[in-house]
């Protein structure tokens, strides 16, 4: 599970209407029939129009200042691994995109009109994808970049032959070009991967649009917020402020094994990753602990999210023997692309 949480800015400065957010989600309805489309979902409506979620989200921003946040965008991107325990990929994501929306709620140290948050203070709105392309900062496409490179070199070539710029062989050109597009090391159905190609398989993950403000419009509730979850003293009276996104990723993960009765293996655990993270020799330590069963499956995991399996150690002899620095430049990038963000 990969989950973040993130102000949308509009080059260095927050976007004043969440207009052309709502319109690039709407990108995957392009072309297809009102049967086929997906909708924008609350907590208790279906079927929600783009233009009434600008209009609600945008309404809602009462005393908010110009560099402050309108509202978030929240991405739960379930594994491949996950995805597969669903029985009914639509219902079953938007039956936990409520779920988790009600932990969201609890997750924050507030309390309006003296009782703390609930879902029915948090004005949002969500839907769901099915598609994902490849962008540039992919591991495929940046590994696959020098043969892109060279490609286009000869392309370009190719061009100033046909415009009689230059002379050369177009054939043998065209022959390296045909060699280079098979050498790249990533490919897809016998393709060169390359950004904006569709990834293949189940893709399918959440966009959830939150208000900066409760449903009232008058309360803050930031998730953003620098401040953890906390009580300060202000003007001598005990405020409660702050947002716990440690306690809403646990719960989140938590939620899904429940509700999908989804037995979850050490390595694309939460507590994996904040192992990881903060104590790699930990991470590792607990790793080859498992039952053999488990650590077969955790190493399957690993290596399918790419982590060069020569980089784990197999016993805690070779543990103690290699510098945790090493592995952890073998496992990091793979953790982050198969795990909720911390």
């Amino acid at each position: 599970m990969y989950i973040t949480i993130t102000a949308q800015k509009l080059g260095g400065d927050y976007s004043q209407s969440s207009v052309d957010f709502v319109e690039y989600l709407e990108k995957e309805n392009e072309g297809l029939q009102q049967g086929d489309m997906e909708h924008f979902f609350n907590q208790y409506g279906d079927e929600i129009p783009a233009i009434e979620v600008v209009k609600e989200i945008d309404a809602n921003t009462t005393k908010l200042k110009k560099k402050e946040p309108k509202f978030y965008s929240i991405t739960v991107s379930p594994s491949k691994y996950e995805l597969r325990q669903l029985q009914n990929s639509q219902e079953d994501l938007k039956k936990y995109t409520r779920a988790i929306m009600s932990d969201y709620a609890s997750s924050f140290n507030r309390e309006i009109d003296g009782r703390t948050v609930t879902v029915d203070d948090i004005k949002y709105f969500a839907k769901i994808e099915h598609h994902r392309t490849y962008k540039g900062t992919d591991k495929q496409v940046k590994e696959n970049q020098p043969f892109a490179t060279k490609i286009l070199n000869l392309k370009n070539k190719i061009r100033k032959i046909k415009q009689g710029q230059t002379e050369g062989n177009i054939k043998n050109l065209e022959s390296k070009i045909a060699s280079l597009e098979t050498q790249a090391p990533h490919q897809q159905n016998g393709k060169r991967i390359v950004q904006g190609m569709q990834k293949e398989g189940n893709q399918s993950h959440i966009h959830i649009i939150v208000s900066r403000k409760d449903m009232s419009n008058r309360v803050s509730l930031s998730p953003g917020s620098k401040y953890k979850a906390s009580d300060v003293l202000i003007n001598g009276k005990n405020v409660k402020r702050g947002f716990n996104r440690d306690a809403f990723f646990e719960k989140a993960e938590k939620r899904f094994d429940s509700t999908f009765a989804y037995k979850r293996n050490y390595a694309e655990s939460y507590k994996s990753k904040k192992d990881f993270i903060k104590n790699p020799k930990v991470y590792f330590t607990t790793l080859l602990g498992l039952p053999t069963s488990e650590k077969a499956v955790a190493f399957k995991i690993l290596g399918k999210a790419g982590v060069p399996l020569n980089s784990i150690p197999t016993n805690k002899v070779q543990l103690a023997l290699k510098t945790i620095k090493y592995l952890k430049r073998g496992v990091d990038v793979a953790l982050k692309s198969g795990s909720i963000g911390i």
